[in-house]
């Protein structure tokens, strides 16, 4: 039995996403139904539109659903048309402080803008905002971070906490909503895991606009991914998020792999090989490590939801391949025992392990695609 056919058995491993309104950034559907959109932040010069295109190339081809570029002047605002015009995903426009910047990003093509309403000036500026975000189609995001909170909500709070990064959140909310803009999602962001958390959790209860989750700032690809998978990990259990981003000190296309494979152990996404593997000791009658190392480099351009199980021994090796769709099992006298559909289907003697898995999982793929697109 694969895992999917297993998982539709086990309702406790269901999550029950909270229910929102949904938007539309671009092409893509936010929020209600449609599945947690994942998003990375090209850190190339956006006024250099070669690179930052090269670079949403590389995050597109990773399987991102959207891609935000940083906007801080004229220059990068200007270099938007033609990277919206090139890139396949809706591009996000991050705006800073210049309310101008927001309302170019959207004359240029972007499916939305990140914004806080508070920060862009007069009433004026920010109606001028909204009618360009309404003439061209563009929604936007409210993002709050507990770094750069209102100084009067530090005042009055005396730190970061809860209930000023969702009051800033919900007074943000209000100046949209005044200016008869409702197409936004809102997030709520911090580098402290229990503060995010918490945050999210209190902003759920507030309101139902569609949520961006993340811890910010969270560090580099080894820490920022843990401190990202306790913290969204906690976030998502609950049913809340309806995208998501790993930010961390790193490629942005780590953030991606990171975001579908968090996505993808809570079974709210299936995107790719999901490889199940032992961490090998005395008794692997092959080199575990090694194998899957090189197996997950050379089936990364597999896009097809599958599983994989890669055991050294027949402990466990055979009870993992029950519930995968291909299974392997390290035999003695290296002779391995290969797995189908959980069935036991034939041995593999003293070959090439990773070629010989990358053969399987291409032809298993070949036939989904083709059975699919009949």
């Amino acid at each position: 039995m694969s895992q999917d056919s297993a998982q539709a058995h086990r309702p406790w491993r269901q999550i029950n996403r909270r229910p929102c309104r949904q938007i539309k950034v671009g092409n893509v559907l936010i929020g209600g139904d449609a599945p947690i959109a994942v998003q990375s932040m090209t850190n190339a010069l956006t006024s250099d539109a070669k690179a930052t295109i090269e670079q949403i190339r590389q995050i597109e081809e990773a399987g991102a659903d959207l891609v935000r570029v940083s906007c801080p002047d004229e220059e990068s605002t200007a270099a938007l048309h033609e990277i919206v015009k090139a890139a396949k995903v809706p591009v996000v426009a991050d705006i800073h402080f210049h309310y101008k910047r927001g309302i170019e990003a959207a004359q240029a093509g972007a499916a939305c803008l990140r914004i806080n309403p508070g920060n862009i000036g007069s009433n004026e500026r920010v109606r001028e905002v909204v009618q360009a975000a309404k003439d061209h189609g563009c929604a936007m995001r409210i993002g709050v971070n507990a770094g750069s909170l209102e100084q009067e909500l530090l005042e009055k709070y005396g730190e970061p906490c809860p209930d000023a990064m969702v009051e800033s959140a919900m007074r943000h909310a209000k100046i949209l909503e005044d200016h008869d803009f409702f197409n936004f999602k809102i997030s709520v962001k911090a580098s402290d895991v229990f503060l995010a958390v918490a945050a999210y959790e209190a902003l759920a209860k507030a309101c139902d606009y569609p949520l961006h989750i993340g811890i910010t700032e969270a560090g580099g690809l080894r820490a920022g991914t843990v401190k990202s998978s306790i913290g969204l990990g906690s976030v998502l259990w609950s049913g809340i998020g309806d995208t998501i981003r790993v930010s961390l000190s790193a490629d942005p296309v780590e953030e991606i792999r990171a975001g579908f494979e968090m996505l993808k152990t809570l079974g709210l996404r299936r995107r790719g090989v999901t490889v199940i593997s032992c961490p090998s000791c005395a008794r692997q009658n092959f080199n575990v490590i090694k194998t899957v190392e090189v197996l997950e480099e050379r089936l990364a351009h597999i896009t097809t939801p599958m599983t994989v199980s890669v055991i050294g021994c027949v402990v466990n090796g055979p009870g993992e391949a029950m519930m995968t769709d291909i299974g392997f099992t390290g035999g003695g006298k290296g002779t391995h025992q290969v797995y189908i559909a959980g069935q036991p289907d034939h041995r593999l003697h003293n070959e090439d392990i990773v070629a010989h898995l990358v053969d399987l999982v291409e032809k298993k793929a070949a036939a989904i695609e083709a059975e699919a697109a009949e």
